[in-house]
């Protein structure tokens, strides 16, 4: 085989839902503030038994249904999280339990929020080397379980749920070449540390970083790929800040593409937020089949990942 291509895509979120407009009666800060810097305006909260596992295996549960890829076939899953508490057995060992697959390799992938693209490509390689011939991937986070709740500038981003992707080989490569790095300098600049641990992050950092830096890197991509950024049907960056989406498509020039800016109702859920947007997108029927489109995340660590995968 001369590559791998994405099969399939599912993903969960929590049924519960939190609104700006609750949020502003708990915190100083407002509806019109949350929207017009960052541009959420509800994010899914997990309940305590939805853990980071329990999303990720009911995401790739769904991922599966529709692969057409027998449980038993499935031999690597890769779990991208930063959230997770369970340190042994991981929560790649934990999926496979739950979803009864046959004896997959499990690895679990912590490079934050841009863990999706990351574990894809992990995934990929290996498909491409004759290590495996079918690859669970999924991006599952709780950043709810780590936010200080009385912080208005973290309190109001996160998000909690879980995307995945059904991984097979193929003739025709449908998974382009990752570019993948990081600002070791500016590593700190987003981060989840500390007894109990706790998220935090230098959002004006973030910002400059982000709008500088992301159109070189996703047009570098797309060069990678020999895909012309007109060219793609869709560009789904990790969902951190909807100013920072629109602001580095427009400077990436993806004029036919759709955008996904699934962060409006979902918040930033971290490794889960490329899949699930990823998800919806196909799920809505809104990219054809076989259309390029453009992944890239990026976050803690300030470490990027990125490729163009086909519309399955």
């Amino acid at each position: 085989m001369n590559g791998s291509k994405v099969l399939s895509l599912g993903h969960y979120q929590p049924l519960r839902s939190l609104s700006n407009a609750v949020i502003e009666r708990r915190l100083d800060t407002s509806d019109e503030w949350i929207t017009r810097r960052v541009g959420i305006r509800s994010r899914r909260i997990a309940e305590v038994n939805e853990t980071v596992s329990y999303m990720a295996s009911r995401a790739a549960e769904e991922a599966l249904k529709g692969s057409g890829i027998p449980r038993s076939d499935i031999d690597l899953v890769v779990v991208a999280s930063c959230t997770a508490i369970e340190r042994s057995p991981n929560v790649a060992a934990r999926v496979a339990g739950e979803l009864n697959l046959s004896a997959p390799a499990v690895i679990d992938v912590n490079t934050a929020c841009s863990g999706f693209s990351h574990a894809l490509a992990i995934a990929d390689h290996s498909v491409r080397a004759g290590a495996a011939a079918n690859a669970l991937v999924v991006g599952a986070d709780k950043l709810s379980g780590v936010v200080d709740w009385t912080d208005r500038s973290t309190a109001v981003l996160v998000g909690d749920g879980a995307g995945a992707s059904v991984i097979g080989q193929s003739d025709t490569p449908g998974i382009g070449p990752v570019l993948w790095g990081s600002d070791p300098q500016k590593g700190k600049a987003i981060r989840i540390e500390g007894t109990p641990p706790v998220f935090a992050q230098d959002g004006h950092t973030v910002y400059r970083w982000a709008v500088t830096e992301l159109p070189k890197l996703a047009s570098a991509v797309c060069e990678l790929a020999g895909v012309a950024p007109s060219e793609l049907g869709a560009v789904v960056f990790h969902q951190a800040n909807l100013r920072i989406i629109e602001k580095v498509a427009e400077g990436l020039g993806a004029v036919n593409a759709v955008i996904s800016t699934d962060i409006v109702e979902s918040g930033n859920t971290s490794a889960a937020s490329i899949p699930i947007a990823l998800s919806k997108l196909v799920g809505q029927n809104r990219v054809p089949s076989g259309t390029p489109i453009l992944l890239f995340g990026f976050g803690g660590g300030l470490a990027y990942s990125g490729q163009v995968i086909r519309c399955p």
